[in-house]
């Protein structure tokens, strides 16, 4: 009985590694495929020249950086495009739900998602994100990585990059945002239909206290400092 239960386990653990292997050999050639049509760098200057009012990482306010990396990948300066606490994190998730539910996703694969692959949630496209992204990595400073993310998310009601975004809903320019929108637009992304300010405006100022949380957390702000921006809410 004893060596049926070792055979068994050890028919179990060669069906799994037949089954990653074969998912990790389908995303790496998703990720071939997608790199061979078009580089990292003609991808790149195919988004800055596609977006009239793409933004660089300078003129963005501190405070809309911290309140993004809090609330989308906090370990996003350390990391080399992909997160394994995170991954690690989701995948046990999945596991429990049975389905593809949390990604683990970093602000990188992100980015990878946007610019090379469809939104559909599926193993091998995951795995093809995560070769992308490395790839990111290789090319592109985390300065850059950030500017690409955010000129290239969607912020709900048709705004499709962080100027369009801003002057949409704020009527301000970028460097204007004080703690208050950095906050309440760092939100949106995650879910656009969903946090829309326009569209939800409860659920846009239950975000907007998840991303303050995050930034307590993280130091990024003081427990006062949210405070005042909760009592606005």
């Amino acid at each position: 009985m004893k060596k049926f239960f070792v055979f068994l386990i050890g028919i179990i653990l060669l069906a799994i590694m037949v089954v990653v292997g074969t998912l990790t050999y389908q995303g790496y050639s998703l990720y071939k495929e997608a790199i061979e049509e078009t580089s990292i760098s003609e991808k790149i200057e195919e988004i800055k020249n596609e977006k009239e009012n793409y933004t660089t990482y300078d003129n963005l306010p501190q405070d809309y950086i911290n309140a993004v990396v809090a609330v989308e990948d906090r370990r996003f300066f350390e990391h080399n495009g992909i997160d394994l606490i995170s991954i690690t994190r989701a995948v046990i998730k999945d596991i429990k739900e049975r389905e593809l539910v949390e990604g683990g996703s970093t602000i990188t694969q992100q980015l990878a998602k946007n610019t090379y692959f469809t939104q559909k949630k599926e193993f091998t496209r995951k795995i093809a994100e995560i070769f992308m992204a490395f790839e990111y990595e290789k090319v592109c400073s985390k300065e850059e990585i950030f500017e690409l993310y955010i000129n290239t998310m969607y912020f709900g009601d048709g705004y499709y990059c962080i100027y369009d975004a801003v002057e949409g809903y704020f009527d301000k320019k970028i460097e204007e945002m004080d703690l208050y929108e950095c906050t309440l637009i760092a939100g949106i992304p995650n879910a656009p239909s969903v946090y829309a300010p326009t569209k939800n405006p409860e659920l846009a100022k239950q975000r907007q206290a998840q991303v303050l949380n995050k930034m307590i957390k993280y130091k990024y702000i003081s427990q006062e400092e949210a405070d005042k921006i909760l009592n606005k809410m």
